[in-house]
């Protein structure tokens, strides 16, 4: 069992401003997609070129906040917030669903496909591997922060949480779990599979796919949301119900990819 020290979430606090770890993991994030966006559009076969990029960043952040934010409201504590709507802003407070800001950066990325004569999938097989190291920082906060805890266990590295809704009991450290699949192995596995010209929509069914998957798996280890408990069947989680659409996408992208010709002329054309 590991006792974890008690981490101030703020950083550094001048006058009534205060630099958290959390939001320092988004501006980490924001960072690496946009390092690793600008290597992306620079490769010959990039069907999203360097000079729409940056542009494409900022739907996408705008998007990726706005869908964060109102799915947490939505799914996780729709009714605390309709009591209580002008909190929906606060998001200073936390609270932010990632299936929420994937919908949001779906929308994002639809809109910029149409104002830009692009394909929706093309901007999705672009993004989808710049959003692991994200995801990583992201639920390195949530360790930070001590919340998003595991469910109770008595193994090894079991880790107590300071946070008094833990109820000072060792616990899995599903945070780390997910900052290792999702953010670690996803990152890897898009990485690598994307680096050659791949048929469209195959990128996005590959994360969608994975991502689902492991949220699933982990969601037996974290502890159900407090407010929700279990949704169905005195097991299944929001997690899971929310990350069921998204294996059953991600199977169909990967089945019509696999059923398209060995290389279409769009993809030779950007050779």
């Amino acid at each position: 069992m590991i006792i974890l020290p008690e981490i101030n979430p703020e950083i550094i606090r001048i006058g009534p401003f205060a630099l958290r770890w959390y939001g320092l993991m988004y501006v980490f994030g924001f960072a690496t997609a946009l390092f690793l966006g600008h290597r992306r559009a620079t490769r010959k076969h990039s069907r999203i070129k360097p000079e729409q990029f940056q542009n494409l960043l900022i739907y996408i952040l705008v998007g990726l906040i706005i869908g964060g934010r109102l799915g947490y409201t939505l799914f996780y504590n729709g009714s605390y917030y309709i009591q209580r709507p002008i909190e929906i802003l606060a998001v200073w407070n936390g609270g932010m669903s990632f299936h929420g800001g994937l919908i949001g950066v779906c929308c994002a990325a639809m809109l910029f496909s149409y104002r830009h004569n692009l394909k929706f999938l093309d901007i999705g097989d672009f993004i989808a591997p710049l959003a692991p190291p994200g995801l990583f920082a992201g639920r390195i906060g949530n360790f930070i922060n001590g919340e998003l805890w595991g469910r109770p266990s008595d193994i090894p590295w079991a880790m107590v949480f300071n946070d008094s809704a833990s109820g000072g009991i060792a616990r899995h450290p599903s945070q780390l779990y997910e900052a290792f699949l999702e953010g670690i192995v996803l990152f890897v596995i898009l990485w690598v599979f994307s680096s050659k010209p791949r048929h469209r929509g195959s990128v996005s069914g590959l994360f969608l796919l994975f991502y689902g998957s492991f949220r699933f798996l982990v969601e037996f280890c974290r502890q159900p949301d407090l407010q929700l408990g279990f949704i169905a069947m005195d097991w299944m989680t929001m997690g899971q119900i929310l990350s069921l659409p998204m294996i059953l996408i991600g199977a169909l992208l990967l089945i019509r990819s696999a059923m398209s010709n060995p290389i279409t002329a769009n993809v030779r054309n950007n050779l």
